[in-house]
């Protein structure tokens, strides 16, 4: 087996098969990461850059993990402090770094669609680590491993994706990837905050009511509400929010069934989960973070066009 792409600009990009591929190789890579010694020379003659113009702690982390662990060289650039302060052009700035020999960039931007330009007019494999409002593919690839992980399923698996759809490149990402391998998806938050096409364009249910879609899902992927991103006024307050659409304990606790509860991250505590919620063992969010890793390290290794892990 072998990708049918040379990026990871989005899951909408993705085959079934070539998810499959991503995900096998991770349970691969999570074997790895069992052992005492975590590190192995897969990538040790690539050169990774990782670019990020938009903060982020997770996944930058997450990724320059995966990279040391198989053992590529890693360059980390911020926007902040760099040329891109003075003026420097996207495509000026990744040419400067790619003239340094390097082999994949892995970016993160506020602006829809720059990975997918940047693939146009460079070389190098590029790594979406999530641009704008469009897709974070890699956080979907790691949530899936986790619903996988736990309920055993993708296909038939009924998932839940509450709060802020509107303004979330996760959401996004999952929702492609979740129908492309068969699961059920409902989205579920306030209807200012759920885009009005997303039923007839993406082939999800579409729910106002959280009571009603903690009973009907298997797994609650929580996401958090974007105050940075809205430039209008969509709901009264945080506490408005976290009385309709919020989840806490005795809420969980009335369900004729126990549910999985997932979180992207950062969390809100008190406003997308209570503190008891979160922590709970329900809860698989710690879960999803070491899956983080393990996921990154399979878009790495084959995006660098290595052979998928053997089982042996």
């Amino acid at each position: 087996m072998s990708l049918s792409t040379q990026h990871l600009l989005g899951i909408r990009d993705l085959t079934k098969e070539d998810i499959s591929l991503f995900l096998q190789t991770a349970e691969q890579f999570k074997e790895v990461l069992q052992r005492p010694v975590k590190k192995v020379p897969s990538l040790r003659d690539v050169t990774i850059v990782n670019l990020f113009f938009e903060n982020s702690t997770r996944t930058r982390i997450s990724f320059e993990l995966a990279e040391k662990r198989l053992s590529a060289d890693t360059i980390n650039f911020a926007a902040s402090g760099s040329s891109v302060s003075k003026g420097e052009t996207l495509l000026d700035t990744v040419n400067n770094i790619l003239s340094m020999k390097v082999d994949m960039v892995v970016m993160r931007h506020s602006a829809s669609g720059a990975p997918h330009f940047l693939a146009k007019h460079i070389p190098a494999a590029i790594v979406n680590a999530g641009d704008g409002i469009n897709e974070h593919p890699t956080q979907a690839l790691l949530d899936a491993l986790s619903i996988k992980e736990k309920t055993g399923k993708l296909e038939g698996a009924r998932i839940a994706i509450i709060g802020d759809i509107m303004h979330s490149r996760v959401a996004q990402s999952n929702i492609y990837l979740l129908k492309k391998m068969g699961a059920e998806v409902t989205v579920c938050g306030p209807p200012t905050l759920i885009p009005k096409y997303i039923h007839e364009a993406l082939g999800v249910n579409v729910s106002y009511n959280l009571k009603e879609t903690l009973e009907w899902c298997d797994v609650a992927n929580v996401l958090r509400i974007q105050l940075e991103r809205q430039n209008q006024v969509l709901f009264s307050s945080l506490r408005e929010y976290n009385l309709s659409y919020g989840i806490s304990r005795k809420l969980l606790d009335d369900l004729h069934k126990e549910i999985v509860i997932m979180h992207p991250g950062p969390i809100n505590r008190g406003v997308e989960l209570d503190s008891d919620v979160a922590d709970s063992k329900q809860s698989i969010i710690l879960q999803q973070v070491e899956n983080g890793v393990a996921v990154r390290m399979a878009v790495l290794y084959l995006l660098a066009g290595k052979t998928p892990v053997s089982n042996n």
